[in-house]
């Protein structure tokens, strides 16, 4: 292994993540912390947030990119009912909106590649959901 990889964290880990019009960057921020946390991930090896492409120039994404130091991601309808069939959780109302059970946990898996395993499913708060997906090289 080189030192590059012994200093550096890997960065392997895409948070989908949905959330509401007035959802705070802070409530974003508090939930993907919340999340890494919950499946023992440390945040250095966060790599991206991920969501709908109709939400990812919003200011508080935006905003909980800069704060957890990584990219954004915004993914097309396509995309993300591509995934479908992988997406465990099913909500009624996401379904009837995006066609997908999932906005997060589709963002996620699509964020981290075609190999993506979904390593946390859903979790909530009052106005954000976040999953996360390890993404797999093809090496």
């Amino acid at each position: 292994m080189g030192l590059d990889k012994a200093v550096t964290p890997r960065r392997d880990v895409v948070a989908g993540v949905g959330f509401r019009h007035a959802t705070t960057s802070e409530e974003i921020v508090a939930l993907v912390r919340s999340g890494l946390a919950t499946a023992g991930v440390p945040a250095g090896r966060l790599n991206a947030l991920a969501t709908a492409d109709d939400r990812a120039d919003e200011i508080a994404f935006r905003a909980a990119a800069v704060v957890l130091g990584c990219e954004t991601i915004g993914l097309p309808p396509e995309a993300l009912r591509s995934v479908d069939d992988r997406v465990p959780t099913r909500s009624v109302r996401i379904e009837a909106e995006r066609g997908v059970g999932s906005l997060a946990e589709a963002a996620a898996l699509v964020g981290a590649g075609e190999r993506a395993m979904l390593i946390l499913p859903r979790i909530a708060s009052v106005g954000a959901t976040c999953a996360l997906a390890l993404v797999f090289d093809s090496e």
